[in-house]
């Protein structure tokens, strides 16, 4: 038997095109796939869970719909090229709707800033804060205009395996003053304290703390502006839906249930994987979206790590974790938006808690995601679907998830009450969590970190775990914990790194 054949029993074996093994369907992997399969690869994905999205996996409960994970677009195109390699139209599979606003910030004194895609609507809103504020709004979007330029335009899709890469941009970087924080540069235009969090706030949404984060990711404010904010009807699950249709018209694989136990390593080389269920499986070449801590930590033989040896895994440092309420209720709450940002009493002393501390904090803030908003499909005829997301410790604080879920859940729901949703306690018919613990046991996220490796200055571009594996040749790494980091655009952005690392396919004649 041939490699592939030995990796592909149920396909044909008259395809002779080298293979390639995915491991992991979240939007990395399946980026990753779509553009192997381009490039002439047959592509086997295998996928822990029931069904294909990783982190963007989808819930269907009691007639309701939750997406898992992620929930906006910011930039649409990069998904239209993966459609466009296929010879399809993005808009032909997915239907994207603008949010207006991208989203409502909620001060813990009751203050409202809706934050859109119009300036002239965000400068009413500014000057009512602070009136002062409006030109250092305008200053302060040239000012992440600038780092989009540098950091989406010229480092987002680019390998960053040697120094030499790094050392071309680092005149630019240190020109940006990279080493400033988002919330050291937001304060440079902004003075008003509510504003400050409503500009600096980004980063949280992939794992970063705003007052640590290099001022790189201030880029996110232009690239909203840009291309704007966007929701997918039928939730995020559709676009998973229509990428895993794109790979199946390539002739690849996706194989679920299938959990990866070892990546097999002979001389240096990747050569398969060996599965829980005791089969092995050999590839040309392996692809990695799982996490990329676990995948060095857990699926690596520690004799076949140089670089990224159990100390220095264990030396990281780590997102936060995220603790996620998903709710349906009997009725809607017609005036809550599609996505809103509850912010408590505290700012930078919570963040100091989640990110140094590592203690759960009496108070927190939420990120509520109301899709039926946009889109009433997602629950039942007269209900709305819900998810409240709050940042937490990763699992190194001292936190039992398995005794104290259902007492954080109580809390989290009184402050709904209190703030946006009144009432709530008596109209909820469906409910789920998700805790760091299970971001660790169901996702294989080490330390039950939400965003894998936190994209501080130090652990960014060069220093990250590189797309092209340092370690182990014919291995490849996708998704949040690699180059360029979390975040959709920046997930899908790793495939078209390794797109340029691997060599397109050769296909072997009996």
């Amino acid at each position: 038997m041939n490699i592939a054949q030995s990796a592909f029993e149920s396909l044909t074996t008259t395809d002779s095109r080298p293979t390639a093994i995915v491991i992991g369907t979240g939007f990395g992997g399946l980026a990753a796939a779509i553009r192997l399969g381009a490039k002439g690869y047959r592509v086997h994905m295998l996928e822990k869970l029931d069904a294909p999205g990783g982190r963007a996996y989808v819930y269907h409960q009691d007639g309701f719909t939750f997406d898992a994970g992620p929930t906006i677009v910011t930039a649409p195109f990069l998904l239209e090229e993966l459609w466009q390699l296929c010879g399809k139209r993005f808009s032909d599979d997915v239907d994207l709707r603008p949010m207006d606003p991208f989203f409502r910030l909620r001060f813990d004194d009751g203050r409202i800033f809706d934050y859109c895609g119009d300036k002239r609507r965000n400068l009413e809103q500014i000057k009512s804060y602070c009136a002062e504020d409006a030109d250092g709004y305008e200053a302060y979007l040239e000012a992440s205009e600038k780092r989009y330029k540098v950091g989406f335009e010229g480092l987002v899709d680019k390998p960053f395996d040697s120094l030499m890469a790094l050392f071309r941009f680092l005149p630019e970087l240190i020109k940006l003053r990279s080493d400033r924080s988002v919330y050291r540069l937001v304060s440079r235009y902004i003075r008003d304290p509510q504003l400050r969090m409503t500009m600096s706030f980004h980063p949280l949404l992939i794992g970063g703390n705003p007052f640590s984060v290099t001022s790189v990711y201030t880029l996110i404010s232009y690239l909203e502006q840009r291309w704007g904010v966007w929701s997918a009807m039928g939730g995020t699950g559709s676009i998973v839906k229509g990428m895993a249709g794109l790979i199946e018209g390539q002739g690849g694989k996706i194989e679920c249930n299938a959990e990866v136990e070892e990546i097999l390593v002979e001389n240096g080389n990747a050569k398969g994987v060996r599965l829980r269920d005791g089969r092995v499986l050999h590839s040309d070449l392996i692809v990695s979206n799982a996490d990329a801590a676990w995948t060095y930590r857990h699926l690596i033989d520690a004799r076949h790590r140089k670089r990224w040896t159990d100390r220095k895994i264990e030396r990281s440092h780590y997102s936060n974790g995220l603790f996620v309420w998903y709710f349906g209720t009997q009725g809607k709450y017609e005036d809550v938006p599609h996505h809103s940002v509850i912010l408590g009493p505290r700012y930078r002393g919570l963040l100091d808690d989640i990110f140094k501390r590592k203690v759960l904090a009496d108070d927190f803030s939420l990120y509520l995601h109301r899709p039926t908003e946009t889109d009433p499909s997602m629950a039942p005829e007269g209900c709305d679907a819900f998810y409240a997301l709050a940042p937490v410790p990763h699992l190194d604080a001292d936190v039992d998830w398995t005794e104290y879920a259902e007492t954080f859940r109580q809390r989290i729901c009184q402050r709904l009450e209190e703030t946006m949703l009144p009432g709530l306690s008596d109209r909820i018919v469906t409910s789920r969590l998700l805790t760091p613990q299970d971001f660790q046991d169901r996702l294989c996220s080490f330390k039950g970190a939400g965003f894998s490796f936190e994209p501080r200055i130090t652990q960014s571009a060069w220093f990250r775990p590189h797309n092209r594996s340092e370690d182990v040749k014919g291995l490849y790494l996708v998704g949040a914990g690699t180059h360029p980091g979390a975040g959709m655009p920046a997930v899908i952005s790793s495939a078209k790194v390794i797109d340029q690392l691997i060599p397109a396919a050769v296909t072997q004649h009996a």
